[in-house]
């Protein structure tokens, strides 16, 4: 393996930090503002979802008809960045780190073999004030990330992120030598479908049998043995 031969690939929600309803009650803002009336349903929890596609279901679950989304979706996502923004105290009072979060990215930003950055289905600004929210955004290369602003179709992603990591570091990147880290079952589908191997952590809403049986190449109860979470890492990546 050569330095920074395998690119990492973070998810944010659930597997780095957990929020709680602040992301809802962005969506509940911002829903409010651009439609003018208060949002009686919510996107589902925990699902990994890109933002566009929950703010398109958020539309349509409220009642406001299928020919008008194409004008209201964008105003919303224009304004979610700024709303969550605005909650950053929130976010540092009341949200929290996943347990073994820290210690594992520091210990993949050290490996001269490993280039750690993100796929989430945040918007990048929104991955960004999260990430800063905790100082967890020295661990990470953000700027070659892939991210629901670049495609509101998750697994498109992974091609993102190699495409930019390739054109910084002058290393091509495939399924051979990308890992992602996350969550929820759309972290599977994103690595299965875009291109890179998985490694699901059991830390949010699925049991680590489902995320198992959905197709991960392996499932963490969580991040503190890091010691398990490097070694993984590495036999996926030689296995590739």
């Amino acid at each position: 393996m050569t330095t920074r031969s395998v690119l990492v690939l973070w998810d944010i929600d659930r597997t780095l930090l957990y929020v709680g309803n602040i992301d809802r009650q962005v969506y509940r803002e911002a829903f409010a503002e651009v439609v003018g009336r208060p949002a009686e349903r919510l996107p589902a929890r925990g699902t990994g979802v890109t933002m566009p596609l929950a703010v398109r279901g958020l539309l349509l679950d409220n009642g406001v008809p299928e020919d008008d989304v194409p004008a209201l979706l964008p105003r919303i996502i224009r304004l979610l960045p700024e709303l969550l923004s605005r909650h950053l105290p929130d976010i540092r009072r009341d949200g929290q780190l996943m347990p073994g979060a820290v210690t594992a990215l520091r210990t993949v930003r050290k490996s001269p073999e490993l280039l750690p950055t993100v796929v989430t289905g945040n918007l990048q600004p929104n991955a960004e004030v999260k990430l800063r929210a905790f100082d967890l955004h020295r661990y990470v290369e953000t700027g070659i990330g892939g991210y629901a602003s670049d495609d509101s179709h998750r697994p498109a992603l992974v091609a993102v992120a190699q495409e930019r990591a390739r054109v910084r570091h002058e290393n091509p990147y495939g399924r051979q030598n990308t890992v992602i880290i996350g969550d929820s079952l759309e972290d599977i589908r994103t690595g299965v479908e875009g291109g890179a191997r998985v490694i699901a952590v059991a830390s949010g809403t699925t049991p680590a049998e489902r995320l198992g049986a959905e197709g991960a190449d392996a499932v963490l109860p969580d991040l503190t043995d890091v010691d398990l979470l490097l070694k993984t890492i590495t036999e996926l990546a030689h296995q590739g």
